[in-house]
């Protein structure tokens, strides 16, 4: 994956600029942010993409001392299967 990042968002595009995968977040507090929406074009669905977007969400949230509430569904969905992420589940 090929992905951007901005201060609130990391997203891949297609070479055309159509968008391909995105997460986004939302600032809770100054040490806090709600991962708010995960999104995955229907064409690329099935293919594990949503899963890399939210570990490349928490990788970002490490590196930069954040921690997260998993407000969507799909992340939410990842915290609770994945117990590598309670380190940075504000609860």
């Amino acid at each position: 994956m090929n992905l951007i990042e901005e201060d609130l968002r990391l997203y891949e595009k297609e070479a055309n600029g159509e968008l391909k995968a995105e997460v986004t977040f939302s600032p809770v507090s100054d040490s806090v942010w709600a991962l708010d929406h995960t999104y995955v074009n229907p064409a690329y669905r099935g293919q594990g993409l949503a899963q890399k977007l939210v570990e490349a969400a928490v990788a970002k949230a490490r590196r930069e001392g954040k921690q997260i509430i998993p407000s969507c569904s799909y992340a939410k969905a990842q915290f609770e299967r994945v117990p590598e992420y309670a380190d940075i589940w504000y609860k």
